[in-house]
């Protein structure tokens, strides 16, 4: 088999295709968005910014700022029927089926759905941006058995989200810490989730088809519910004390070890810091001793059998947690975020479009004659 045609599974190290949106800059090991450095968007940005900065491909001056915060505001109510539709799904599936479902849903009450045209999809981005934390919060709450709660249009995107979760203000520390993470979170070029959003829209379907394959790729422990995999390996493991006897194990059974690692990676995910201390910050204001002595010993403990770093899925699933999110809605806060990136590279695959349809190398019989059913042996 040639170079040409030699088979690359997972299309490890296949060049798809170009983007303007988003690169890890490997001299630095920086993750940058149109050209910024993620660590100094979440350093001196807010969520938002961070959001006009991924759709338009520069940042916002104040009155751009203050005219696309208006938007996003005057759009997070849901739909009753959409309401209605998500209230009478069983409480027993993942919270991700009911996103999938209620993304589906509002193509469906979208009389623009097919538009395709650039402003038409920037709307229905922005649309998704505004509805997709109203419609998480709701879930969280459903499965307590607690009414929502109504967004506020005078709260910032993060603040407005845990307030609709927990029906309380939330304190500065986790809004800051939601809003890194969000920021963190919110593109990384062409991963399994984007990649599916641009196979979709790329046979010319409409933004919302695109999207709820986005979130059937995230759904997986191997991409966005990894951080999910994370807190219930903590939870296996218990304390600190017991790492190294629960990592003889995972070794021994060749289980994966999940938050560590990644393929773009090589020297540790330019995320972590930020997160890490991200994390560091919300801990000194919650009886986390316990947690925070086990998700030290964890990582010291993976460099220094495997040299391995932790990935953003490590500091951010002990963060979720001790701002009181169920686990089960980690992976629907990725989305909260990532919707961003999946609508951009939506639009930028639109805008040069061409069908993505990869070829494979067929290893099943030779060519045979069907033989009648009467004289199979």
């Amino acid at each position: 088999m040639t170079d040409a045609n030699a088979v690359r599974r997972g299309l490890d190290g296949v060049v798809a295709d170009t983007t303007a949106i988003s690169m890890v800059n490997e001299a630095t090991n920086s993750l940058l968005y149109r050209g910024y450095p993620v660590q100094e968007l979440a350093r001196h940005c807010s969520f938002e910014e961070v959001a006009y900065l991924i759709w338009h491909g520069e940042l916002p001056d104040e009155q751009a700022l203050r005219a696309f915060e208006s938007q996003e505001r005057g759009l997070r109510e849901l739909p009753a029927e959409l309401s209605s539709i998500l209230g009478d799904l069983p409480t027993t599936c993942h919270p991700m089926d009911v996103i999938r479902t209620a993304v589906s849903c509002l193509g469906a009450f979208d009389p623009r759905e097919d538009d395709n045209d650039a402003a038409a999809n920037l709307d229905k981005s922005i649309n998704l941006m505004a509805k997709l934390p109203t419609i998480v919060a709701a879930e969280q709450r459903r499965r307590h058995g607690k009414t929502p709660v109504a967004p506020r249009s005078d709260l910032g995107f993060a603040e407005n989200f845990l307030n609709m979760c927990f029906d309380e203000s939330p304190t500065p520390e986790t809004v800051h810490a939601l809003d890194v993470s969000l920021i963190l979170y919110a593109e990384h070029s062409f991963n399994a989730s984007t990649f599916a959003a641009r196979v979709v829209i790329s046979t010319l379907s409409d933004i919302y088809s695109a999207i709820v394959g986005a979130i059937g790729a995230l759904k997986g422990p191997l991409h966005g519910g990894a951080n999910e995999a994370v807190m219930r390996m903590f939870d296996e493991i218990g304390t600190a004390d017991r790492v190294d006897a629960w990592l003889d194990e995972m070794f021994a059974s060749r289980r994966v070890v999940m938050g560590f690692g990644h393929r773009v990676y090589k020297h540790g995910d330019s995320r972590v810091p930020t997160m890490h201390e991200a994390l560091m910050e919300i801990a000194k204001h919650h009886d986390s001793d316990d947690l925070i002595a086990l998700y030290d010993r964890l990582q010291r403990a993976m460099f220094e059998r495997k040299a391995i770093h932790p990935n953003l899925d490590f500091p951010s699933g002990p963060a979720y947690h001790l701002m009181g999110f169920d686990t089960a809605i980690f992976t629907p806060i990725f989305v909260i975020s990532r919707i961003t990136g999946w609508t951009a590279h939506v639009m930028e695959q639109l805008a040069h479009n061409s069908l993505i349809r990869p070829l494979s190398s067929y290893v099943g019989p030779e060519q045979r004659g069907v033989v009648p059913v009467s004289e199979r042996a």
